[in-house]
């Protein structure tokens, strides 16, 4: 029997592997077990430059909280925030101003587990243990309802976590149940994998998440399609384009390789007002 490093939280069954854990090995971080690691390798194997496309979905976290902050933005809910790495939420908005608030959200205990840890000692940073599927949940935790005022606007980050979610659990009407708790001036940023401009490789990809023991499975969706979880949101310029062409501010933000920019989408919304039209 395989025994648990131990920083592993009570109940982690290190034999099924995590998208958050796996998604930690691509970045390059140390909390993630063999099997993660094992799905990560097959899964670059068939889709080389997968790290690459990790690491520019990264940056685009740090320019959406810095664009956010630029406007007026002192609060962020981090929805699937995953395990802490570099540039976390709260790093680059306290940089931009040290009062603001950030509540982080991960189902992944080793995440949540890990969060805490670098947590310890910010009074104005917070995590909660909570599938994104139920927001209702998050918005009503203690964490949330004591750092974040719902009132005031509030950035909300979504980044590569929709595409987990199938069509039958109707994103769409997700997206919404966050945007109804949302004050007008917010702004929500999402990354979403496409097979737009992707070949063979990518479904190939696909299918070792699949055959893997993963709970979670990608749902691929056009630039239509992710355009729409975007409704009730005024799409900021550029609009929604691919992650490494999001207002990039230097080569550190773009991938060397074209397609790599171009696998995630990237996009920002700004809550219009209920009589806007």
């Amino acid at each position: 029997m395989t025994r648990s490093p131990e920083w592993v939280p009570p109940g982690v069954d290190i034999s099924v592997p995590s998208m958050a854990r796996t998604y930690d090995f691509m970045l390059g971080g140390g909390h993630n077990f063999a099997v993660d690691r094992a799905v990560g390798v097959q899964i670059e194997r068939a889709m080389p430059g997968l790290r690459e496309a990790a690491r520019v979905n990264r940056a685009f976290l740090g320019r959406a909280v810095r664009f956010m902050a630029d406007r007026g933005i002192r609060q962020f809910l981090d929805v699937g925030s995953g395990i802490p790495t570099v540039a976390n939420v709260h790093e680059v908005a306290q940089a931009c101003d040290p009062e603001c608030r950030v509540v982080y959200v991960d189902r992944d205990p080793v995440a949540v587990a890990h969060s805490e840890l670098m947590l310890a000692g910010n009074d104005h940073a917070a995590v909660v243990q909570a599938d994104m599927r139920d927001p209702e949940k998050i918005l009503e935790s203690p964490q949330v309802r004591g750092l974040l005022d719902l009132d005031e606007p509030v950035g909300v980050l979504m980044l590569l976590m929709l595409h987990w979610i199938p069509d039958e659990s109707d994103p769409l009407d997700l997206v919404g149940r966050y945007r109804a708790a949302m004050a007008d001036g917010s702004f929500l940023a999402i990354t979403h994998v496409t097979g737009d401009h992707q070949g063979d490789n990518l479904t190939d990809a696909t299918d070792v998440i699949k055959e893997s023991r993963s709970p979670d499975q990608v749902t691929l969706r056009t630039h239509a399609q992710v355009t729409e979880l975007f409704a009730g949101f005024e799409i900021v310029e550029p609009g929604l384009v691919g992650c490494g062409e999001w207002r990039p501010a230097g080569p550190a933000d773009i991938s060397d390789a074209s397609d790599m920019n171009m696998l995630v989408y990237a996009g920002i919304g700004g809550k219009k007002s209920a009589g806007h039209r």
